[in-house]
């Protein structure tokens, strides 16, 4: 197996997973089936890689730093069907990629500074998502998972928990990455609902409403959202025009931009 002698580059975020009990937990979570298609975002030096491959056989990574690809494809010579897609994971279209196969399985120690737009991105191409294990900073994680009226629950908790089961696993600590970041990890997983259990009639509505929403978070919602309702419009799905967004629940958000959709609708 070669060597992987670069050290990890701090302008790409990364910190590569070294405790084989955490690597071994991750497998397990994902408990790969020989029918799966499984597609790992950032495989680094291959900690989660090989062990999937040995399992599976088979496996797609996709890696934007070009030093570690040659190593990744020698490393890989005798364990498996190893296929590198050299390319900036927030270009990479998952619902061409899933064609003619299985829904994706996605996996991956995703780098802490570019996570959240790589969760909007995967959003886009839910349809072709079975479920996704990822390792994130723990306190995004929090935020996925958060429950309406904690100081955490925002924006990526709303446009996440409409569109997927989320469920923290487990934690990481920093001693299992080489360099240890300064902040604690963990691993979720997440199951994109089937298409008949989402309620949202307008997506590109309901994004720009939770946008607005949570803008400006000391706001009340009648304020915050005036570009896109009113607080009649507000009143009209029994909601308080004073409540904050912290405060609703994701099925009232849902509720309000579905009531602004008709309305929309209604007058074209």
């Amino acid at each position: 197996m070669k060597l992987f002698k670069d050290p990890p580059k701090k302008n790409l975020g990364q910190h590569f997973l070294v405790d084989r009990d955490i690597i071994d937990k991750i497998v397990m979570a994902l408990k790969p089936a020989p029918e799966d298609f499984i597609v790992e975002i950032g495989p680094g030096q291959g900690a989660i890689t090989f062990p999937i491959l040995k399992k599976h056989g088979s496996l797609t990574v996709i890696e934007f730093d070009r030093d570690l690809i040659t190593p990744l494809m020698e490393s890989a010579e005798g364990i498996g069907e190893l296929t590198i897609i050299h390319k900036d994971v927030l270009k990479v279209d998952f619902t061409k990629l899933a064609a003619d196969r299985p829904a994706i399985r996605l996996v991956g120690n995703l780098p802490y500074n570019i996570s959240t737009p790589i969760l909007f991105h995967v959003l886009e191409h839910a349809p072709a998502v079975r479920d996704m294990h990822f390792m994130l900073q723990k306190e995004v994680i929090d935020r996925m998972a958060a429950e309406p009226g904690s100081k955490v629950y925002g924006r990526l908790t709303v446009m996440l928990q409409a569109r997927c089961e989320v469920t923290p696993l487990f934690m990481v600590p920093p001693h299992a990455f080489r360099p240890p970041p300064k902040v604690d990890s963990a691993v979720v997983r997440l199951v994109p609902l089937a298409s008949d259990k989402i309620l949202i009639q307008d997506p590109v509505l309901f994004e720009n409403l939770v946008r607005d929403a949570f803008g400006q978070r000391r706001k009340t919602i009648r304020n915050a959202m005036q570009a896109l309702c009113t607080a009649e419009d507000i009143e009209a799905v029994g909601l308080r025009p004073d409540a904050r967004a912290e405060q609703l629940p994701v099925a009232d958000f849902i509720k309000l931009a579905n009531f602004l959709a008709s309305k929309s609708s209604a007058t074209t």
